[in-house]
This record gives C-alpha cells, sequence and structure tokens, in this order.
C-alpha cells in the first residue's frame, strides 16, 4: 500500500471514528470465507458496521480524533477488525449470537460512551448496558409512580366517598 493510499485511508478511518459512540475492537481471524461473508451479512442486518483494519492504521486514526483512546492502545496487536453502531449494545448482542455457532469473533475491547472495556470477559455486561434513551425512559417512569399512586388514592377514595354521601342521603329521605 502506497503511502497516499495509507494517508487518505487514516483520514477516512479519522471521520468515521469522530462521530461514532461506541467502537467493538475484535478478532475474526481465522474464520473462514464463508463465516466471515455470514457474519458481514449480520452486521448488514443489524446496522452494525464491520471493517478489518490494519492496527498501526487504527491507532494513528484514534489519536488523530481527539478522544482519548489510549487504553485501546494495548489492544491493537495481532488481527483486528473494528465494529461501531449507533445503539452501543448492538455489537456485543451480535457477537454473542454469532458466537453460539461459532468461536469467533473475540472481543479485545470496546469504548462506549467514553468508558473503555478490556477483554472478552466484558461481552455479558456490554450486554445489558442500557441506552441514555433507555435510561431517561426508567427516570421518567420512577418519577410518574408517586403521581399515579396519589391519583390513583384520591379516585378510589374519591368513590368511596360518594357512596358514603349517597347512602347517608338515601337514609335522611327515608325517614
Amino acid at each position: 500500500m502506497k503511502k497516499e493510499e495509507k494517508t487518505q485511508l487514516i483520514e477516512t478511518l479519522t471521520e468515521q471514528l469522530k462521530d461514532i459512540k461506541c467502537l467493538y475492537i475484535t478478532d475474526i481471524s481465522k474464520l473462514n470465507v464463508e463465516k466471515t461473508n455470514q457474519l458481514r451479512r449480520l452486521c448488514y442486518k443489524r446496522d452494525v458496521r464491520l471493517m478489518v483494519v490494519k492496527n498501526t492504521l487504527l491507532r494513528k486514526a484514534l489519536e488523530k480524533t481527539g478522544k482519548d483512546y489510549t487504553s485501546l492502545f494495548p489492544v491493537l496487536n495481532g488481527s483486528t477488525s473494528i465494529m461501531f453502531a449507533e445503539m452501543a449494545k448492538d455489537p456485543a448482542k451480535l457477537i454473542q449470537e454469532f458466537r453460539k455457532t461459532n468461536p469467533k469473533p473475540i472481543l479485545k475491547g470496546a469504548y462506549v460512551e467514553e468508558m473503555t472495556y478490556l477483554g472478552d470477559d466484558q461481552l455479558p455486561f456490554l450486554i445489558s448496558i442500557k441506552s441514555k434513551n433507555e435510561l431517561v425512559g426508567d427516570l421518567v417512569a420512577l418519577l410518574q409512580s408517586p403521581a399515579r399512586n396519589v391519583i390513583s388514592a384520591l379516585q378510589s377514595g374519591g368513590g368511596k366517598l360518594a357512596g358514603i354521601l349517597k347512602a347517608l342521603s338515601e337514609k335522611e329521605f327515608a325517614n
């Protein structure tokens, strides 16, 4: 690869990495062509981008983004592919599903919402991460819960009160 091609690839990769919120660094080496194509099709269906990159080019692109990716540099060895998606846990779910029938991809490291996760043992945790929208939804539900309880109590109490008043009014007319 010529120097101009490398420079262009680094610039393209840098632009892609600037806008992402999550980055998964994986190892898909030793998957045959058929399995690699299956993985690529699955990534396409799930809106996860998969790229096989050279470690040195990825490192240079990560350095140029302006974000602090230095904690990921130790995993940039051997065969490296990167996955990124809009939802932080989508690549983790994809990896878990694909590994039901294949030994790879192996998670080398992930960068999700400015946090670094190193090692394949972090996969279950990454799957359980809630997105920002899910957390906001949970918070809104928690905040609405006391208000719903008060309204429910007032509505049920109001029905009882109306029943008592009706019974008392009917009792007076009977006398």
